[in-house]
């Protein structure tokens, strides 16, 4: 099957649109702005799958891709004083391949289950579901976007959201939780903007010559940057005039963009100790923004150092694999450690991501093809997994109005489809055989025992205290004697039971059936493993 029509731009404008249908309707009309938000996250849903079955993985180049003129500022040519024509440019440039399809496809499932989830929600539904949708068309923005401009946008699009999601439909410390969102949140876009009009400046600099005249080009495309600093022979012919590009990027310059961008993304992802305004968030904001907090906004972080750092930077990756490896580490084994001694499940599960983002860093550091395959089948997953806990969470509070695992006990006999949800998630999260948690941490423990024995062979270690929290605080929660407060609540509801069997379903069947998802991954990093082994040697 070949789709001819713009299914990229639909996809993450789709929900924009439902957004500004929801701000004709009336406030009072309820009903329907839920059915019109849940349709709203259903068209992007149905069309990611069309995209995950027509899309051939063996033939990465042929990726779907929208590309239009968007922003061309001429400049002045007596400001260099050089001969010929100079601009600057920027394209509405949207792409797909097998890095960004799973997790577009990530995005759009946990979009639809927390918009069906949302029924929770008790006062101004309109204003929620209209930030809701703005978050989901960011969040699919920042994943097929393939200009720098562009991306930044659609990543700082996500921020606004969020900070109205938290501030207004929080606990009792959301503006707290809010405030230090953006703090953390602005510091990594202003880093990663320092960044991107430095490559911008140098990296994204070309020369074309028409009828005789030289037109030089300052672009915000991602291909001419990434293919610039993949050759940078090549790109040091095409400076050698430093008249014309002075700001010709240097080996140190190299370095310093790299962790830069290493800093922006690992405050997203988060990577310890950028993590605390993570916690916040998780423990204030309502279950449904969690959802896709934990779910898909943290993806982001991995993501960007993905694209932006491994791929466009992979000799400094390199260089830094130890480093990468260490802070994997680090944050693999400091949040099972606090996990273990919390109390509240929300905070647990905050800790949880922590971990789990670590074990993603260790699959990155690994630099070979099973671990950077384990990786992002890690993002995938964890994804579905914290956004079925959370969900869950959301469900269990709406009934006990806590989460404190001290005060939930025995809740498998109030309420057995959700402690047996709650139950199969935990599983999950530990790495069960036969559930997607199993298979990356799997694929990334095994690519990084190539890389670095030592490292990997500590990192065991924190999937055994994974195995230990998660099990004291699942089976702490559902079993033994019935509290008090939990007797007569109802059981899941079907708004409540539909995503949590999605998610549920998802679940299962990366872990019986991993190449759902690997199948899409492995041709996407070809092309680095190929400039590894030519460029860096190995």
């Amino acid at each position: 099957m070949t789709i001819d029509w713009p299914i990229l731009s639909l996809i993450v404008f789709s929900p924009l649109l439902g957004a500004a249908l929801l701000l004709a309707l009336p406030k009072q009309r309820a009903r329907m702005l839920r059915w019109m938000a849940i349709f709203a996250t259903l068209v992007p849903l149905a069309l990611s799958l069309v995209l995950y079955v027509d899309y051939d993985p063996s033939r990465p180049d042929d990726a779907y891709e929208e590309r239009v003129e968007w922003i061309r500022i001429p400049l002045e040519k007596s400001a260099i004083g050089i001969g010929g024509t100079f601009e600057l440019q920027f394209d509405y440039a949207l792409s797909l391949d097998g890095l960004s399809l799973p997790l577009v496809l990530l995005t759009t499932v946990t979009a639809s289950m927390a918009a069906i989830a949302s029924t929770s929600i008790r006062k101004r539904w309109k204003a929620y579901y209209i930030w809701l949708l703005i978050l989901e068309c960011g969040m699919l923005g920042v994943f097929l976007a393939r200009d720098l401009l562009l991306f930044f946008i659609y990543f700082e699009m996500t921020m606004i959201p969020m900070i109205f999601l938290i501030g207004i439909w929080g606990q009792m410390e959301r503006e707290r939780a809010a405030t230090r969102f953006l703090l953390y949140n602005g510091l990594g876009s202003a880093l990663m903007l320092i960044a991107f009009v430095i490559l911008i400046m140098t990296a994204g600099f070309s020369i074309e010559q028409a009828s005789g005249v030289l037109h030089y080009m300052y672009s915000g495309s991602y291909e001419t940057i990434v293919s610039n600093l993949a050759d940078p022979q090549a790109y040091a012919n095409l400076s050698a005039a430093s008249s014309v590009n002075p700001l010709y990027m240097s080996d140190g310059m190299r370095t310093s963009l790299f962790v830069i961008l290493l800093l922006a993304f690992g405050i997203k992802l988060p990577v310890f100790p950028l993590h605390t305004w993570m916690l916040d968030v998780h423990r204030e904001a309502p279950a449904p923004v969690v959802m896709l907090h934990s779910g898909i906004l943290l993806k982001m972080g991995a993501y960007g150092m993905i694209r932006f750092g491994l791929f466009a930077f992979p000799e400094e990756a390199q260089r830094f694999q130890a480093v990468l490896a260490v802070f994997g580490l680090i944050s693999l084994l400091y949040g099972a450690v606090i996990a273990f001694r919390h109390k509240e499940l929300r905070l647990v599960l905050a800790y949880s991501s922590l971990s789990h983002m670590g074990i993603v860093l260790l699959g990155l550091a690994s630099l070979n093809e099973i671990g950077m395959q384990g990786a992002v089948f890690q993002l995938v997953s964890h994804g579905l997994i914290s956004a079925l806990m959370f969900l869950l969470l959301g469900c269990i509070y709406e009934r006990a109005g806590t989460t404190s695992i001290d005060e939930l006990g025995g809740l498998a006999k109030a309420a057995p489809f959700l402690s047996g949800a709650l139950l199969l998630g935990g599983l999950a999260s530990l790495g069960l055989p036969g559930l997607s948690g199993f298979v990356g941490e799997l694929l990334a423990l095994l690519g990084l025992f190539d890389s670095n024995q030592t490292v990997a062979s500590i990192a065991v270690l924190g999937i055994i205290l994974t195995a230990v929290y998660v099990l004291r605080a699942v089976m702490a929660t559902t079993f033994g004697p019935l509290q008090p407060k939990l007797e007569g609540i109802r059981d899941a509801r079907f708004v409540e039971a539909l995503p949590t069997a999605v998610l549920l379903a998802f679940v299962l069947l990366l872990g019986i059936y991993p190449s759902f998802v690997t199948d899409m991954i492995k041709y996407s990093f070809d092309g680095l493993l190929n400039h590894l082994n030519t460029r860096v040697g190995g």
